[in-house]
């Protein structure tokens, strides 16, 4: 956690303390795991032996931090994450894409795919489509100054590549659950598909997610 008090460094201002977000606490256990002292992060790093964050753009700017154990059932996320609001379309897509996402079919085409080309039948494909969705998933966290959690989330993912189609599911749906950029693009382009108005933006992801 980190103190996000507006001057941490008061001693008569109330102390607050904020979560890091769970890629990045990810990241944070897998470094001390490996007993460095220093890392860096999106828009700031962590100076682990003296438990201080230091922002990026501005050494001076300093903030406390600790190590406690987190309960996520907890947290506000599991709200957010799985309750959006989607924007209900104007017209039918029925009679263009039948009952299979507008979203996904885009993807096949965008990738070159055949209908019958699915990955549950052509193993063949999986190390690609992984690869695909991994480099997606960096391209929009670059794009929005996350690169550090996005390559984390990529190589989580390309982990699973050479293990199953099952086993990647698996894996995608975890890192859905995860507090990140991820899941937050993701239900935002999901709220898109379908609204006339929005579709230049669904379309415009349809390469990256």
């Amino acid at each position: 956690m980190w103190q996000s008090n507006p001057n941490p460094w008061s001693k008569s201002e109330p102390v607050e303390w904020s979560h890091y977000s769970d890629v990045e606490n990810l990241i944070i256990e897998e470094v001390l795991t490996n007993k460095q002292s220093k890392w860096m992060l999106d828009g700031y790093y962590i100076d682990f032996k003296h438990k201080v964050q230091f922002s990026n753009a501005d050494a001076n700017k300093q903030r406390p931090v600790k190590r406690v154990v987190r309960n996520r059932e907890d947290n506000h996320l599991r709200q957010e994450l799985f309750m959006f609001d989607p924007i209900a379309p104007l017209h039918s897509l029925g009679s263009t894409y039948g009952w299979v996402s507008p979203f996904i079919v885009e993807v096949r085409i965008d990738l070159g795919l055949r209908r019958e080309q699915l990955p549950f039948k052509s193993t063949d494909l999986i190390p690609m489509l992984v690869e695909k969705a991994a480099q997606g998933i960096i391209e929009e966290g670059r794009h929005i100054g996350k690169a550090y959690e996005a390559e984390k989330l990529a190589n989580m993912l390309r982990v699973q590549q050479d293990k199953g189609i099952e086993e990647v599911w698996k894996c995608c749906a975890y890192l859905y659950s995860l507090e990140s950029f991820l899941y937050k693009k993701l239900n935002e382009i999901m709220r898109f598909i379908g609204s006339e108005g929005y579709e230049h933006v669904w379309r415009s992801k349809v390469r990256t997610l």
